[in-house]
């Protein structure tokens, strides 16, 4: 299959992004190749699944992830901001989506650090990762270039992915250096000659976030290897399955 669909945070279009909603909707798209997630630490060391560090905007109460422990998050509402019909969903686990996904779909798990954030998070992520024996099954991407380097010196075996909104003269070396296999990118930085330049040094591309029918075709033509993350996997059906 071409350009294969990523759902990003989930069918984030259709449910509260990063829920265990937004995940089984996203699943029950046969043509959902994978599925992207954010991950932050809990006060108490715990990996949980969510985008902002702040809870404002998804859980409606004030205050930091880090500041509070697992059982406190779980407690929290992460639905409700979405739609009446969400009320209740939580703010899930790593463990818990990687037991919900593992057979099904592979991962995309953004590490939401930066500057020695969440310090001992590559270490959780990866523990979680080979404990279900699903380092082959998952890359593990970030913006923090440090941290993608503790995941591989942790696990060789384990890929990761640099996430960038833009494109340098330098991308391509900083990926060799990092010793990446896989870029998330802006959509609006790729063409063709940097995906050829890319895809010819064996990395993978996702190109983020795509909800826009015609942006995907657009995306199509220039390469049936990229990646399209969206929000709709419904729009994407609608554009793979007419043939464009």
């Amino acid at each position: 299959m071409n350009n294969w669909c990523v759902a990003h945070r989930g069918a984030s279009g259709e449910a509260p992004e990063n829920t265990m909603g937004a995940f089984r909707q996203a699943m029950a798209y046969d043509t959902v190749q994978w599925i992207e997630l954010d991950v932050q630490l809990s006060r108490d060391g715990i990996a949980v699944v969510i985008h902002d560090d702040k809870l404002q905007r998804t859980a409606g109460v004030k205050g930091f992830v880090g500041e509070k422990t697992a059982e406190e998050l779980q407690r929290l509402d992460a639905g409700r901001w979405f739609g009446k019909s969400f009320a209740g969903e939580r703010i899930p686990l790593l463990e818990e989506v990687l037991e919900a996904t593992s057979g099904r779909c592979r991962l995309n798990v953004e590490l939401k650090t930066y500057g020695g954030r969440y310090p001992g998070i590559e270490q959780t992520v990866v523990e979680l990762l080979h404990a279900r024996q699903l380092q082959h099954d998952a890359v593990v991407t970030s913006f923090d270039g440090e941290a993608l380097r503790r995941v591989r010196a942790i696990s060789p075996d384990i890929r990761t992915g640099l996430i960038i909104d833009a494109a340098p003269s330098s991308l391509l070396g900083e990926l060799q250096r990092l010793d990446c296999g896989f870029l998330s990118i802006g959509y609006r930085h790729l063409n063709a000659p940097r995906m050829e330049a890319i895809k010819g040094a064996g990395i993978q591309t996702m190109a983020w976030t795509v909800n826009d029918p015609a942006t995907m075709r657009k995306l199509a033509a220039i390469d049936p290897d990229i990646m399209i993350c969206t929000n709709y996997p419904d729009r994407w059906e609608q554009v793979f399955a007419s043939g464009l």
